[in-house]
């Protein structure tokens, strides 16, 4: 149930606003047990993920590396391999 919510940091170019929204998305999903809530229950669904992607970007923000940025296509490239391995 969490295969959207992938690393962030350190890529170049950085994590879009997408790619945020989809990790807080799943987190609130997983956490609260339910992929699409009730009409009573979508307002705090849609303020959790709110206050999620608000909380990552200040992260992401805030967080300092000495590493060089990751390449997307490369770390793709390492992750189709992995899956290959793993589920042949």
């Amino acid at each position: 149930m969490c295969r959207n919510i992938k690393v962030l940091h350190n890529f170049d170019p950085p994590a879009t606003d997408d790619e945020i929204h989809a990790s807080a998305l799943q987190y609130v999903r997983k956490i609260s047990g339910s992929s699409k809530p009730s009409a009573a229950n979508a307002e705090a669904f849609n303020t959790a993920v709110a206050a999620i992607e608000e909380a990552t970007r200040t992260l992401l923000d805030s967080l300092v590396t000495t590493a060089p940025p990751k390449d997307r296509e490369v770390e793709a490239a390492k992750a189709k391999e992995r899956a290959a391995r793993r589920f042949g």
